[in-house]
C-alpha cells in the first residue's frame, strides 16, 4: 500500500500536477478594495497559466505598522506598501536585498497616488489649498506621521507646499506646526482616519490618499462628500517586493513573482485605474488620462533627498514631527 502511495505521488508530478498553494499579501490601510479585485484576477490567470490553484490572503493597517510585523515574524510572501522607506526596513532585517526596488519597473512601483483633501458636501469652510487648513476653525483629520505612510505623505505634502511658494524650511516649519494644532485625533492609519471623518462625524476636512476619497464617495455618496485638489501636492508611489527570506521557505517564489509582475499588465493597471490608482503602464495612462486630475506633483527625492533623509529629519525619534506635536 505504502509502495503504491509513493507510486501514485511520483506519476502526479512526473504529469505536472499543481499541489494548491496560498500567498499573504501585507499591504498599508486603503488598498483592501484594490487587491480584492486584483487577487480575484490574478487568481484566475495563474489557473490557465499553471494549473496551481492560488489563494491570496490578505492583511492591511497603517504600513509602518505593517512593516514592522514582517520585519518581526509575520510570513508575508509580499508586501506592497507606499513608500520605499517602509520596505527597506526588510532590507536592514535581511528579509530582502537592499537593492529590491531594481527588480520591477518604476523603481519596482506599478501604481501611484496623491495627497487630496475630502471636505463634507458644499464645502461649508471654503477650503481650496493648503493655507485654508490652517484657518481659525477648520478641523483637519489626518493619519499619524509615524505609523502611516498615508500621514507621512500629507505631513510632507504640507510642508512642500511651503517650499513650492518660494518659502524656506523655518517657513514650511510654522506652517506645519499649525497645521497639526489644527488636528483633533491622530489614527493609526489611513482608514481609522477614514472612520473618524466619515462615520464618526469628526473634522472639516480629510488629508488622504486620491484612490481613498473616490472609494469613500462611491460607498457613502457623492451627495456627502466632495474632493478638492490642492494647487500643488506629492507624488505617492506604491511600491512592491517579495519578501524573499519568506518566498523560499514557503516554495512560493515563483507564484509570488507573477504575482507583482501580473501588477504591471494591462489587466493589473485597468484594476488599478478602477480603484482610482494611477497607472505606470503608458498605454493604460494615456487612455484613462481625462480620469485623473492635472496636478503639481513634487516627489520625496525633489524636495527632501530621498526618503531616508525624510524619515531620518522628520519622522525618526526626536525628529522634526515630534518637536511639532510635542508643543
Amino acid at each position: 500500500m505504502f509502495k503504491r502511495i509513493i507510486l501514485v505521488a511520483a506519476l502526479a508530478a512526473s504529469f505536472g500536477v499543481q499541489a494548491d498553494t496560498s500567498l499573504l499579501n501585507v499591504s498599508y490601510d486603503v488598498t483592501r478594495e484594490f487587491y480584492k479585485d486584483y487577487n480575484a484576477a490574478f487568481a484566475s490567470y495563474w489557473k490557465q497559466k499553471s494549473g496551481e490553484t492560488v489563494t491570496i490572503n490578505q492583511s492591511h493597517g497603517g504600513s509602518s505598522k505593517q512593516i514592522r510585523s514582517v520585519a518581526d515574524g509575520l510570513e508575508a510572501d509580499i508586501v506592497t506598501m507606499n513608500q520605499a522607506n517602509d520596505i527597506d526596513v526588510l532590507a536592514s532585517a535581511k528579509l530582502i536585498p537592499a537593492d529590491w526596488q531594481k527588480r520591477l519597473p518604476n523603481a519596482s512601483a506599478p501604481t501611484t497616488s496623491t495627497t487630496v483633501f475630502l471636505v463634507r458636501k458644499g464645502n461649508p469652510k471654503k477650503i481650496s489649498d493648503w493655507d485654508d487648513l490652517v484657518k481659525s476653525g477648520v478641523s483637519v483629520i489626518v493619519p499619524n506621521p509615524k505609523t502611516s505612510g498615508n500621514g507621512r505623505y500629507s505631513y510632507l505634502a504640507a510642508w512642500g507646499s511651503v517650499i513650492k511658494k518660494n518659502g524656506d524650511s523655518v517657513k514650511a516649519k510654522e506652517f506645519v506646526t499649525s497645521l497639526f494644532k489644527h488636528v483633533p485625533v491622530l489614527d493609526t492609519g489611513g482608514r481609522g482616519a477614514t472612520t473618524t471623518f466619515v462615520q464618526r462625524g469628526i473634522g472639516d476636512v480629510l488629508l488622504t490618499f486620491e484612490n481613498e476619497v473616490f472609494l469613500i464617495q462611491q460607498e457613502f455618496g457623492a451627495d456627502q462628500f466632495e474632493v478638492v485638489y490642492p494647487s500643488s501636492s506629492i507624488l505617492a508611489e506604491n511600491p512592491v517586493t517579495v519578501v524573499d527570506k519568506v518566498v523560499d521557505k514557503h516554495k512560493t517564489r515563483a507564484v509570488a513573482q507573477a504575482y507583482l509582475e501580473y501588477l504591471y499588465s494591462e489587466t493589473g493597471q485597468e484594476i488599478a485605474v478602477r480603484h482610482h490608482l494611477r497607472p505606470q503602464l503608458e498605454s493604460v495612462a494615456a487612455k484613462h488620462a481625462a480620469e485623473f486630475r492635472k496636478i503639481n506633483l513634487f516627489t520625496v527625492e525633489d524636495l527632501f533627498g530621498g526618503w531616508q533623509k525624510a524619515q531620518k529629519t522628520h519622522f525618526a525619534d526626536g525628529g522634526v514631527f515630534d518637536q511639532i506635536y510635542a508643543k
